[in-house]
């Protein structure tokens, strides 16, 4: 990826390494770019950070001023904006998020006319501009500076259109939301309210400064508990925009992006839906579900991780499902990025059409023990080569067998490798990684004391 914008988008501290003054020349671009023939209309969400608002003023005085409209959405999800950048054709759609990282941190996505993430030749463009004079752009003048619109309907049918997805009512339901207190907060619960659920909302009261603070997708102990003390059917944890859905089971047990993948995917074939009769994972999804797969006769395809691949191979080969272990999950007949309410709303599916428990749907995946270390080399394409590493990992793959595996991949931003083995018990998983880590160092490949 490029030197600002990395798989999902242009992330950092807000004003030190991601700045009014970036969002304003991206802002600019966009502007120019789009409205070379016409003009150009151009969408913005933003979720609940207190950095969002300056983004959201410094992208559309940027956007503006070289002649284009901006819609503002205000708080909404990423999902949101690629839903209505494609529906209502806009030109081009922008989330200011940070997605699960801290309030102190932000980041600028881009989308596409079809709600995609934008083409990695056309984000070149844009930071040749950024590394360059900010008046290689002009400003429009006169009539043909553009204005800000205030665009809350576009929330609200995005929110119509999530409730249209349902097939079945909820009533009866025990539902229980946490909000990261972020994106979700009031979207969550109006769509699972109007669907007749009884909701349990936690971590829907954002202060700017509390988003993913101890809450939502990745502090998923937090909504177990809140299940298991209010005698729940089932609860959904968000990320900061949304983008993300992991489950918690009646009884309190994670139901992942994995699970998910399992159940919806079996869900899909048991009804003649799953076309191609193919799952799309990430290499790092558990080696139990791909057992699970094999069992139930479900082929998968493995992607490198991140959603924009994981998408990518949907779209460029025609598959309908597919996510990762973190909680992204694409259903490509209705959305083109990872959608966390739509993710629920589809689990809610399966749970209430074939009348059990989630943890009964979940219950065919033996989810395997793993071990994950990294470790800092001082050259990874060399460290990964090296004849040494080579004969240990082909050690540790005899050693595994059909049972269990062994992967080491390279970090995308850090001198980083990252080995990880998946296998029956915790310790073969330790004793693989071990050996492994230790022909590096045995080698004098690894940077020590950092």
């Amino acid at each position: 990826m490029g030197k600002y914008f990395g798989t999902d988008g242009f992330r950092g501290e807000a004003n030190v390494s991601l700045t009014a003054d970036h969002a304003m020349r991206i802002g600019r671009f966009l502007g120019h770019y789009y409205g070379k023939d016409k003009k150009a209309r151009i969408v913005i969400g933003k979720d609940t950070r207190l950095s969002s608002y300056m983004l959201e003023d410094a992208l559309s005085a940027g956007i503006t001023a070289s002649g284009a409209d901006a819609y503002l959405l205000h708080v909404t999800t990423t999902p949101s904006v690629s839903f209505i950048t494609r529906s209502e054709r806009f030109d081009c759609g922008v989330m200011i998020s940070a997605s699960h990282n801290p309030f102190y941190d932000n980041g600028i996505k881009l989308l596409n006319q079809n709600g995609e993430k934008m083409d990695e030749m056309l984000i070149g463009q844009l930071e040749h501009y950024l590394d360059g004079s900010p008046d290689a752009i002009p400003f429009a003048r006169r009539e043909r500076i553009g204005k800000t619109v205030d665009y809350y309907g576009g929330r609200n049918q995005y929110i119509g259109y999530l409730i249209s997805m349902a097939r079945n009512t909820y009533k009866g339901y025990k539902v229980g939301l946490d909000c990261a207190n972020g994106s979700t907060w009031m979207i969550a619960k109006s769509v699972f309210d109007a669907l007749g659920a009884q909701t349990y909302v936690i971590n829907n009261q954002p202060t700017g400064l509390n988003i993913n603070l101890d809450a939502g997708s990745t502090h998923i102990e937090h909504l177990q508990k809140h299940v298991r003390d209010n005698g729940l059917d089932i609860g959904f944890a968000f990320d900061g925009d949304a983008d993300r859905c992991i489950a918690v089971d009646e009884k309190g047990n994670v139901v992942d992006g994995d699970l998910i993948l399992y159940i919806y995917g079996r869900f899909m074939k048991e009804r003649g839906n799953l076309t191609d009769n193919t799952v799309v994972t990430t290499i790092m999804s558990n080696f139990g579900l791909y057992k699970a797969f094999d069992d139930f006769g479900i082929q998968y395809k493995q992607t490198a991780v991140g959603d924009r691949y994981v998408y990518e191979c949907m779209r460029d080969n025609g598959h309908l499902l597919g996510g990762e272990q973190s909680g992204h999950i694409i259903f490509g007949k209705y959305a083109n990025t990872g959608d966390g309410v739509l993710t629920a709303i589809k689990l809610m599916q399966a749970v209430t059409t074939r009348e059990v428990p989630l943890s009964k749907l979940a219950e065919p995946v033996e989810i395997y023990p793993q071990v994950l270390k990294n470790v800092r080399v001082s050259d990874k394409e060399a460290a990964l080569a090296h004849p040494a590493v080579v004969k240990a990992i082909k050690a540790a793959e005899k050693k595994l067998g059909a049972d269990g595996r062994i992967l080491v991949r390279k970090s995308g931003t850090e001198p980083v490798l990252r080995v990880m083995a998946e296998a029956h018990t915790p310790e073969l998983c330790e004793s693989c990684v071990s050996a492994v880590i230790s022909a590096m160092k045995a080698n004098g490949l690894v940077i020590e004391g950092k």
